[in-house]
């Protein structure tokens, strides 16, 4: 697999990354059971796949766990970039929390659970509106001078914010840490982040690692018959909401073009929207979330594909977003 730098960094990471999001938990629909995910991580591995994302709060620290476990005898930890993230809390009061202490100590037990003394990045999971941005910053500056963490980036920041924490951390170059990327739920189904967070990323020199990058599973096509697949997230209980917003007719108008394009390619669904993202402006790696190593064979198998212009255009136009004032010039509206 081929591997790109993260942002203006000398941080280099496969251009396709392993999500762990539904590692960690009791096994059923939508759910990734713990031999499945040694072989997805032996299989990511064996492909060439370096980053590895996951998060504190997944599985309420279980996938990180489950993650530093296999680190001990399926994969060389050398080999891998291990990303995780800090700053969601289960409290229905306050969801985020990135004050500095709660950060450093979130971090001191990712770093327990994952049986590491330091991960290779590490993303603030959310904007916190009642923390100074200051001293949430501060502590993505004592994680990397301690050494317990290598780079640092965002997650979920919306374009001002994401401006405004970068900016501050290049107002002092050499003292605070430079921010090496943002990651945020991009595909043809979301396309939200091109009104303002990656022109911003861009500009800034932060690289873009799109979450959800098959639009939560819709985009393989799976959904398009009315009774959800067994197994699917569409069929969990649990996370049978989390799918449900990307059902709408929009969405399907979008699906049947995915599909028509990966018929007359000869490729699945799949793959099709991975390539038409992994390949955008800005992008540096989509990270991809499968339930079983045979799911994750499929989408590592979208190394070789590059969409034809023709199809991209096609792509781009079925999914426009309508972004008007003030992202046009306003002397043409």
């Amino acid at each position: 697999m081929e591997s790109r730098q993260l942002g203006h960094t000398g941080l280099r990471v496969s251009r396709i990354g392993l999500g762990t999001l539904t590692w960690g938990r009791e096994p059923g629909e939508g759910y990734t059971a713990e031999r499945d995910a040694a072989d997805q991580l032996r299989a990511f591995w064996e492909a060439g796949g370096t980053l590895v994302d996951t998060a504190d709060v997944y599985a309420d620290g279980g996938a990180e766990y489950l993650l530093g476990g296999l680190l001990q005898d399926k994969v060389p930890r050398r080999d891998l970039v291990i990303a995780t993230k800090a700053g969601s809390v289960p409290d229905p009061e306050r969801r985020f929390d990135a004050s500095r202490g709660h950060l450093l100590a979130s971090l001191d037990g990712s770093l327990e659970r994952l049986g590491t003394d330091h991960v290779d990045l590490w993303q603030l999971h959310a904007f916190d509106p009642l923390t100074p941005l200051d001293e949430t910053l501060q502590a993505l500056d004592i994680a990397v001078t301690s050494g317990r963490a290598r780079y640092a980036g965002l997650s979920n920041f919306s374009g001002w914010q994401l401006a405004k924490a970068a900016t501050w951390q290049l107002a002092a170059p050499g003292t605070r840490t430079r921010l090496a990327c943002t990651q945020m739920e991009y595909s043809l189904l979301q396309r939200g982040v091109e009104r303002e967070v990656l022109p911003a990323a861009r500009d800034l020199g932060l690289g873009l690692l799109p979450s959800s990058p098959l639009g939560r599973g819709v985009l393989t096509g799976k959904y398009r018959d009315a009774t959800p697949l067994p197994g699917s997230r569409g069929a969990s209980e649990r996370l049978a909401s989390f799918v449900a917003p990307y059902l709408d007719e929009t969405a399907a108008r979008i699906v049947d073009a995915v599909v028509t394009a990966a018929d007359g390619l000869a490729v699945s669904p799949l793959q099709v929207a991975l390539a038409w993202v992994r390949d955008r402006p800005g992008v540096t790696a989509p990270v991809v979330g499968a339930r079983t190593a045979e799911q994750l064979g499929e989408a590592l198998s979208v190394e070789g594909l590059s969409l034809p212009h023709e199809i991209r255009r096609a792509l781009d136009d079925v999914s426009a977003p309508v972004h008007r004032y003030p992202d046009q010039d306003w002397s043409e509206l």
